[in-house]
């Protein structure tokens, strides 16, 4: 057992907290939050909603169809409807975000519309440079998988969820970010608090201060004298003269740790589960790696880690021949949009070597997902080390059988695994 600071505690691959005398995980709390309970799956309800039209009133695969007159909601579940909202920020705001998660996160990108979300990308770009990806995955993201992976190669068997694909993303976040070793479980731990905002805002609200309180020491001293880590490159960089302040980066610090913790561990997941669950998929890729790109791309786009994205509507607009008057909502599903029978042929099946096509699991146009190469080289770092020093992996034959589990955030809860 790892102790933590502040009370937390990591055991056995998983973290808990002790909240007024009891032992709680706030990870597997979240994920029942999220509608994360047993294998029920969204998509039969999806795909009948798409087949009855692109654009339906409120959320009916959530049971949500009654409008507030004040604030309608309609969710689009076309790929052709879902890309155009994403594509048309002046009509379709992400402004709304700063409602949802703006009391929490601060102010970050993701509230943004063109041209600030613009200027402050320019500035964030600077630390994903294809340079430094390359750095990070040799120095970083490589070593970090085979310690992880160290741990338990003897064993024969493990769950690859909790064993290592839940913990080592954030892990990357965090020494990118340079936060020390020893803060580790309570970032993580405050992370997700901070992410299930809609779950629990007032446990979502002292997560945040507290997250701001343990990264204020930090980033004075990188104002100081900078190092080789992310928070010293957000402290310096600029763009046309313009530099980041101290809430800016608190702010994008909050967002990045859940957001690149959260997704690539739940896409990783989703991947493996495809693989594995399919074994002559599995097979082709362990013995020719310049399949993995391809496996990769199919994973997110068959079991996106998140399923939807919120758009506010600033104008009256038409969208697939739908009417939606200024003041109303758009919730973009992802999930169906990538399942769309008009794009792609059979697309409930995961299937490497469909033709390949632009999915929507990383969004589109101006909001699309800052850290996709990373999260790509994670996975790909990841899976290609566990074929390299796990020999014959595959499912556990004696574990219950695997599934992929929640309505919004998507991932399978366990995948036990065998080798050798």
């Amino acid at each position: 057992m790892i102790q933590g600071s502040r009370g937390s505690r990591v055991e056995e691959g998983h973290e808990t907290a002790v909240v007024d005398g009891e032992e709680s995980d706030p990870f597997e709390d979240f994920n029942r939050a999220m509608g994360a309970a047993g294998d029920a799956t969204p998509y039969p309800a999806l795909e009948e909603l798409r087949h009855a039209g692109p654009i339906h009133v409120g959320m009916p695969d959530l049971g949500l169809v009654e409008q507030d007159p004040d604030h309608p909601m309609f969710t689009a579940y076309t790929y052709d409807a879902v890309r155009t909202v994403l594509g048309d920020p002046e009509t379709y705001s992400s402004a709304d975000y700063a409602a949802i998660m703006g009391a929490v996160l601060g102010r970050t990108i993701l509230e943004m519309d063109p041209p600030d979300h613009t200027a402050y990308r320019s500035i964030l770009q600077q630390a994903f440079t294809k340079v430094a990806m390359q750095r990070w995955e040799t120095e970083l993201v490589q070593p970090l998988v085979d310690r992880t992976i160290d741990g338990f190669v003897d064993d024969g068997g493990t769950d690859l969820v909790r064993n290592l694909l839940f913990g080592f993303p954030v892990q990357v976040i965090a020494d990118l970010l340079g936060l020390p070793a020893e803060d580790l479980p309570e970032f993580h731990r405050l992370a997700v608090q901070v992410i299930g905002v809609t779950v629990d805002m007032d446990r979502a609200t002292v997560a945040s201060a507290a997250l701001r309180e343990m990264l204020a020491p930090i980033l004075a001293d990188r104002r100081a004298e900078p190092r080789d880590d992310m928070i010293s490159l957000l402290a310096t960089a600029e763009q046309d003269g313009q530099r980041l302040t101290d809430e800016e980066i608190f702010s994008f610090c909050r967002l990045l740790l859940p957001a690149g913790a959260e997704t690539t561990y739940r896409s990783s997941s989703n991947l493996l589960y495809g693989l594995l669950t399919r074994p002559d998929q599995l097979d082709a890729v362990r013995a020719d790696r310049s399949l993995l790109a391809a496996a990769v791309e199919e994973g997110i786009r068959w079991e996106p880690p998140l399923l939807v994205i919120t758009r506010g509507v600033t104008r009256d607009t038409v969208l697939a021949d739908t009417p939606i008057a200024k003041g109303s909502t758009v919730v973009c599903q992802l999930g169906s949009a990538n399942r769309d029978e008009t794009r792609w042929a059979d697309p409930s099946t995961f299937d490497i070597f469909r033709e390949r096509k632009p999915h929507i699991g990383f969004a589109h146009g101006a909001h699309m997902c800052l850290g996709m190469h990373l999260a790509r080289m994670e996975t790909q770092v990841a899976l290609n080390t566990l074929f390299d020093r796990l020999p014959d992996l595959r499912l556990d034959p004696d574990a219950p059988e695997p599934f992929i589990s929640g309505h919004l955030f998507r991932a399978p809860p366990r995948l036990d695994v065998v080798w050798g």
